[in-house]
């Protein structure tokens, strides 16, 4: 189980911190035509969302990998669990509702390694 849980924080890792590098480092301008949602936010707040999955990517890897605070890794784990509700309600309210497919696999990678990791 630890071998899976590791495969699933890595891919969760990888898909938040590229997601978040380049929200945070990409004007909204350039953002919109692959992520449409970003023009109903202010560029503050998509900076924002980019920092919250940079920083919980980290915190997948880093706090169990280190034994440094593990506890933080399930907790990051149910914070993006958090993010993909708030992201798939974002996605019915634009009526995307192909997208929340992507957001409940990725919400669901995300409560697996939290009920698994605490």
């Amino acid at each position: 189980m630890n071998i899976a849980l590791w495969i699933v924080q890595g891919l969760l890792a990888a898909a938040f911190a590229g997601g978040g590098f380049l929200k945070l480092t990409k004007p909204k301008a350039e953002l919109q035509p692959k992520m449409a949602y970003v023009e109903d936010f202010s560029a503050g707040t998509v900076k924002l969302i980019g920092a919250v999955e940079l920083l919980a990517a980290l915190g997948l890897i880093l706090p169990w990998a280190t034994g440094i605070l593990p506890v933080l890794t399930p907790l990051a784990a149910s914070g993006l669990a958090l993010v993909m509700v708030l992201a798939a309600l974002v996605h019915v309210r634009r009526k995307e509702y192909s997208a929340i497919l992507f957001n409940a696999i990725l919400g669901g990678l995300a409560l697996f390694v939290a009920l698994n990791r605490f």
